[in-house]
């Protein structure tokens, strides 16, 4: 019966050893999956995302370099001076402006518009601006390059729009040159000519912009 005693004591022993074993193991599972856990939230966290609200920050907008704002705002420019007054054209409210003689020009950091009044004894056509306007321009624009001229319509009538690439003017405080991309229309009437040209930066997108500006443009 001792011996019979001694074995079920043994059997305890080792019920009580297994036991153990299987409780450490389970228990070495816990830290390794906790600190999963904490990798993939410390990975969360890094990424930007609140998980504690269950939503992430609103996106901060930008603009490209160029671009003009969605919402910008235009106002009806007339000169008050030079060689010819009778027309009226949209330019962005708030914009730097220049005027000389006839020239009047609108710049915001990249962007600018030029609205130049000339007279002239013949309208501008395809041709003339292709074999004279464009060799000037090769002249004065540093790096005048693609140069396509065509006709288009507008809400004052018929225009000949030049297009064309040039690098600007070195900017005086960081000295950068930037590829601008140009957009010259010629509006003519009754012997008076007004040359409308928009340019930014070639990557700019700016091409509703330019379009409420060039399709503003009226005769008075």
């Amino acid at each position: 019966m001792a011996r019979v005693r001694n074995f079920g004591v043994v059997g305890l022993v080792l019920a009580a050893a297994v036991t153990a074993g299987c409780s450490g193991a389970t228990s070495g599972s816990g830290p390794s999956s906790s600190s999963r856990s904490g990798s993939a939230s410390t990975a969360a966290s890094a990424g930007g995302s609140s998980g504690g609200s269950g939503s992430s920050p609103a996106p901060t907008e930008s603009n490209p370099p160029g671009d003009i704002p969605d919402n910008q705002a235009f106002v009806a420019y007339q000169p008050s001076g030079g060689a010819f007054t009778a027309f009226t054209v949209k330019v962005p409210e708030g914009w730097a402006r220049t005027s000389q003689g006839s020239t009047t020009v609108f710049t915001d950091k990249l962007n600018r518009v030029q609205i130049s009044a000339v007279a002239a004894s013949n309208a501008p056509t395809t041709g003339s601006v292709a074999h004279q306007v464009a060799p000037q321009l090769r002249g004065h624009v540093s790096k005048f390059a693609s140069p396509k001229v065509s006709t288009v319509t507008r809400k004052a009538g018929t225009a000949v729009l030049l297009t064309y690439q040039g690098d600007s003017a070195k900017d005086p405080v960081t000295g950068k040159v930037v590829r601008d991309a140009f957009e010259r229309y010629a509006f003519y009437r009754q012997g008076h000519e007004v040359d409308l040209t928009l340019s930014g930066p070639v990557n700019a997108d700016n091409v509703d912009p330019w379009r409420i500006v060039s399709d503003s443009f009226a005769w008075k």
